[in-house]
């Protein structure tokens, strides 16, 4: 079985685990968190349904009630796990990979992820031993458990003033659709809203740049200020300007802070992943944040943000989270906050784009993949050729590599779930740029 991974159990359905694998994680989830009452979610996909049956079948038969909240965003669970007090949750979903997969995101006490290193390697080994027995005595039950009216009424406490706003939405066919319209009306223009676990418009991926085209075309039809795209299970969310622009999602935390630390006074630590542009910490330093660079994940970002006890933080790959909302991530909660910000902008006289020219003053390569085998032997010569040319101003060695120099910086990653070694470098120049990612694509195409 191969759906085990750093942040959840994914996979393609039938082939890297099936229903059988399902019943055997709710089993023994049940005694890794040592618990009696297991909250689950589940997103629209065709093979949820299935899922969800044999998973709850696993734990009531190991004893344990299942509190069943039905169809739900990811961060819906997130909710209800940490408002509630439930000390396991389970969330089906493959967020934003096509039809074919489908997968598992468990949390344990205060919504905290339960990752490979922390929980699901257990499991693992356990079902490689065989299945488990059920217990003859005290079977759990189904319990429905609705959360929805109560989730809704937390995110409207961040709802703005948007009637300055032409907004256009696009739901992915994913889990946003859920909720997006007793959020937002109907005064956005909205495609692909309808729930639709075959994705039949496009992916539920908004980094991949063909995903986004579609949104693209709203805006600049409608000549909308800005345009809004979720990933599947809605944890994520990324932008496009009034220019039909895509908005690289990290520079988004930046803009954040207008909302956090300018408008509610929080001054503080924000987290960022090694990825994210230099220019944010640089914008944010003077509204009083103080930035934390740390792992690429929720399984890392959510236990690191409630450590530092962060204001907020964010990631590359579009996820926000929020100390307001139990460290977690949500991208309902982010688009709201964001669209705050956006609109307090407008009546100054100051566009999106305008606004993110502000941020954006470095050259950027966005993420370039490498398919090598030897990653480490890769990434030790990238480091090792610039570090012998000039000094590091900085240096971080977790999640690959980022080291920082005075004009330029780069970090170079393995992909946890990906046969890819990711690189990403920014630089005040688009000419200095474009000579390290040649350097770097020179020294690796030597290795391969």
């Amino acid at each position: 079985m191969g759906a085990f991974h750093a942040y959840d159990i994914r996979g393609i359905y039938n082939k890297d685990f099936n229903k059988d694998d399902a019943y055997k994680i709710g089993y023994y989830l049940v005694g890794l968190l040592k618990t009696k009452k297991v909250l689950v979610g589940r997103d629209v996909r065709t093979s949820s349904p299935e899922i969800f049956e044999y998973l709850c079948n696993g734990i009531t038969d190991a004893g344990a009630d299942v509190y069943n909240i039905g169809l739900a965003t990811t961060p819906m669970v997130y909710f209800a796990t940490a408002h509630h007090g439930f000390k396991a949750s389970v969330q089906i979903t493959a967020s934003h990979n096509t039809k074919e997969y489908n997968g598992l995101k468990v949390s344990r006490e205060n919504a905290l992820p339960v990752g490979y290193d922390s929980g699901l390697k257990e499991i693992e080994e356990k079902i490689k031993q065989g299945a488990p027995t059920p217990k003859a005595e005290n079977k759990g039950k189904i319990i429905d458990y609705p959360v929805r009216v109560e989730y809704i009424a937390f995110l409207k406490k961040y709802l703005g003033d948007y009637s300055n706003l032409q907004i256009g939405i696009d739901c992915s066919n994913g889990m946003a659709g859920l909720l997006i319209k007793d959020l937002l009306g109907n005064k956005p223009l909205y495609i692909y809203d309808e729930l639709d676990g075959t994705f039949p418009n496009h992916e539920a991926n908004p980094l991949v740049a063909e995903n986004v085209v579609d949104l693209q075309k709203l805006v600049e039809i409608n000549a909308c200020d800005l345009g809004v795209i979720f990933d599947g299970d809605a944890d994520r969310v990324m932008f496009v300007d009034e220019n039909s622009r895509f908005i690289s999602p990290d520079l988004m935390i930046a803009l954040l802070g207008h909302y956090f630390l300018e408008e509610r006074g929080e001054k503080g630590l924000v987290l960022q992943d090694i990825r994210t542009s230099k220019a944010v910490g640089e914008y944010l330093k003077p509204l009083g944040g103080e930035m934390r660079t740390w792992r690429v994940g929720r399984a890392f970002a959510a236990h690191k943000l409630r450590e530092i006890d962060g204001i907020y933080g964010g990631e590359l790959a579009g996820h926000y989270y929020f100390r307001d909302f139990y460290y977690s991530d949500s991208g309902l909660l982010a688009c709201l906050i964001i669209l705050n910000v956006i609109s307090k902008f407008k009546k100054e006289g100051v566009t999106l784009s305008q606004l993110i020219s502000r941020i954006e003053t470095y050259a950027n390569s966005g993420e370039i993949n490498f398919r090598i085998e030897n990653k480490k032997g890769a990434m030790d010569a990238v480091r090792e050729h610039f570090t012998k040319l000039e000094t590091p101003t900085a240096s971080y060695d977790f999640d690959g590599y980022r080291v920082e120099f005075p004009d330029w910086w780069f970090n170079i990653r393995p992909s946890n779930t990906e046969p890819y070694l990711r690189f990403i470098a920014e630089a005040k120049s688009r000419e200095l740029l474009d000579e390290k990612v040649k350097k770097v694509r020179e020294i690796i195409a030597s290795l391969a």
